[in-house]
């Protein structure tokens, strides 16, 4: 039986990790930057901008919800998105945090 090590990991890391997964496509990265690019909740309009099917954006958007990076409304038929700016913000505090740690003494 195999034995999971993910709680041997610190919360943050474990966080940061989770977030950077999130974000390990181009396609989520195309998502959340027409969101932001938008500033509002966008409802419907990021299948029409993205070379993507339907059902794939649909997929990453639930990924990006899931962890957190968006928020949104689903009724019926139609879903509206927008940026979770919280959650950036603690990414931005985690990741910062983890780089000013990590890289004090140049390695090269």
């Amino acid at each position: 039986m195999a034995v999971h090590k993910k709680e041997e990991f610190s919360i943050e890391e474990q966080e940061l990790a989770a977030l950077a997964k999130a974000l390990a496509h181009p396609a989520r990265i195309a998502i959340l930057k027409e969101l932001a690019n938008r500033q509002s909740c966008v409802c419907g309009e990021i299948v029409e901008v993205l070379p993507l099917a339907q059902s794939t954006v649909s997929q990453h958007l639930k990924e990006l919800l899931n962890a957190g990076l968006i928020q949104g409304t689903v009724e019926g038929a139609k879903s509206c998105y927008c940026i979770n700016t919280d959650t950036f913000m603690r990414f931005e505090q985690i990741f910062n945090q983890f780089f000013i740690h990590t890289m004090k003494d140049k390695c090269c």
